[in-house]
């Protein structure tokens, strides 16, 4: 192809990608139960309903349209990336939405439901058994066959236009405009790349707003630790929680950004899990869990602070996907995860007996406590 038929392709690509986002109305934001003497409100961001089924379905927008626009991608294109599972099912559905051969690098142990969605949209998925390989694979696929490597966990902070542009945290503020607390007091995220944390993160101090970020760490995870030492070269074992959690610090983690973190027992974000659920009444997935355990955690710290106001956290996706892991009896006693404990203390704080609900740790970054937030911590 000529320089002049290549840049034919990348426009009517851009184009495709563009249409397809104008089809797709704006994610909604749900009230979450709670009682109303608590003064404070939790709202749920529901990502599950992109075409793909997650919040990863804004991320794989941008990666393409980052790609095509640094002219990285063209008509003849492999598309290759180091995914957990949710980023390869929408970045496979973009590159048959560009008749472009997309292989996914996944860890053996992401769930069947996100392999066979992956399968679905045309991808294929190359398996390995450490996690920690995914990276090298999915690079080393990629120089093999010519073909372009995404990598989500360097470029996310930097292909989401954080000023705006309906990225989600300005959705998020214009949807609360006439809620009794439009500026919310508290984001949560969970962090993957840390793509989400950084967009929303950045957003808040473009607009100067005094909304708090927490991000919430599954157990495992270098996130945490890397945050509150001040040491990106911190490592773990990785996440039993799928979608966050990674066993480095991703480059697109920025620290600065946030606010607040908490590290969350696997336990208490299954049960987190299966309460919203309930209280929703639909499924959702257990990274949805982790930011719901971790959105009542600082819901309490406001109720003791005497602070009303709102907190805003994010379905990630929907329970389908894990029918046969996290929802499943079986599979939960075969891997350890005893929910009950978490299950009856989140049960008893939402009802009234309880005060607090436990985490593994927290911090607050120094100043980030003002009157608009809760106080506490650490």
């Amino acid at each position: 192809m000529t320089a002049s038929s290549d840049r034919a392709w990348a426009h009517e690509a851009v184009r495709r990608i563009e249409a397809d986002a104008n089809r797709s109305a704006d994610t909604h934001l749900h009230v979450l139960p709670l009682p109303e003497d608590w003064g404070v409100r939790i709202y749920l961001k529901d990502e599950s309903v992109h075409p793909t089924g997650s919040l990863k379905h804004r991320l794989a927008r941008s990666l393409f349209l980052y790609a095509l626009c640094n002219g990285w991608l063209g008509p003849d294109s492999v598309v290759v990336e180091a995914s957990s599972g949710s980023t390869a099912v929408s970045e496979a559905y973009f590159a048959r939405l560009l008749g472009l051969r997309f292989v996914a690098v996944v860890p053996r142990s992401t769930s069947q439901e996100k392999i066979e969605l992956i399968g679905f949209y045309g991808g294929e998925c190359r398996f390995v058994d450490d996690p920690t390989t995914v990276y090298a694979e999915a690079a080393r696929i990629a120089r093999e066959c010519g073909g372009h490597y995404l990598d989500q966990f360097t470029y996310a902070e930097r292909a989401t236009d954080w000023r705006g542009n309906n990225n989600i945290a300005e959705s998020i503020l214009q949807q609360l405009a006439l809620e009794p607390h439009p500026v919310p007091a508290w984001v949560v995220v969970g962090a993957g790349t840390g793509g989400t944390a950084a967009t929303i993160g950045r957003y808040l101090r473009h607009r100067r707003l005094d909304t708090r970020l927490s991000v919430v760490d599954p157990e495992g995870s270098a996130f945490y630790q890397a945050w509150r030492d001040g040491d990106r070269a911190v490592t773990g074992a990785g996440s039993a929680i799928e979608g966050i959690g990674r066993p480095r610090v991703e480059p697109s983690f920025e620290p600065n950004v946030v606010d607040h973190m908490a590290r969350v027992p696997d336990a208490a974000s299954l049960a987190a899990m299966h309460w919203c659920s309930e209280a929703i009444g639909r499924p959702v997935g257990g990274s949805t869990g982790t930011s719901v355990w971790g959105a009542l955690v600082l819901a309490a710290q406001m109720r003791r602070a005497g602070v009303r106001g709102s907190v805003v956290t994010l379905i990630c996706d929907g329970g389908d996907r894990y029918r046969k892991t996290y929802y499943d009896p079986d599979w939960l006693a075969a891997s350890g995860l005893d929910l009950a404990m978490y299950r009856a203390a989140l049960d008893a704080f939402v009802a009234g007996h309880a005060d607090d609900l436990p985490v593994l740790e927290q911090a607050h970054r120094p100043g980030s406590v003002r009157a608009s937030g809760p106080t506490g911590g650490g």
